[in-house]
């Protein structure tokens, strides 16, 4: 049986895995249903929670280890996938008794560059 092959022009492949930066778009574009406004208003809102829990979690408080588990859901939500594994780290370094300090800094790091890129998103919208 003979082969029958066609050219076929060049095309950019997708890559690997996404580069969005510290916001997966197409995540927020996805759970937002494609709404403009909607994306900018939860932006926003997550940029103002995690000012809030930062600020919270850094006296460590009793409730931390829900404290970190509520900044995970919300991160998951919009995107933010580095801060909500740096959430799960703390959150697991919590219940395991271990030095959160680490964990915490981490996190702490991941949100700043979070907001970051909100603020840019938000500025150019």
């Amino acid at each position: 049986m003979p082969l029958h092959l066609e050219q076929v022009d060049w095309m950019p492949s997708p890559p690997l895995a996404p580069d969005d930066g510290p916001i997966d778009l197409e995540h927020l574009r996805r759970m937002t249903l494609g709404d403009a406004g909607l994306e900018r208003e939860v932006l926003a809102m997550f940029a103002a929670q995690t000012v809030s829990l930062i600020g919270t979690l850094a006296t460590l408080p009793p409730e931390a280890g829900a404290l970190a588990h509520t900044l995970k859901g919300s991160a998951r939500a919009i995107g933010a996938f580095a801060v909500a594994d740096a959430a799960q780290r703390l959150e697991a370094a919590l219940q395991k008794n271990s030095d959160p300090l680490p964990s915490l800094a981490g996190l702490k790091d991941a949100v700043n560059e979070a907001r970051a890129a909100i603020d840019a998103i938000l500025r150019r919208s």
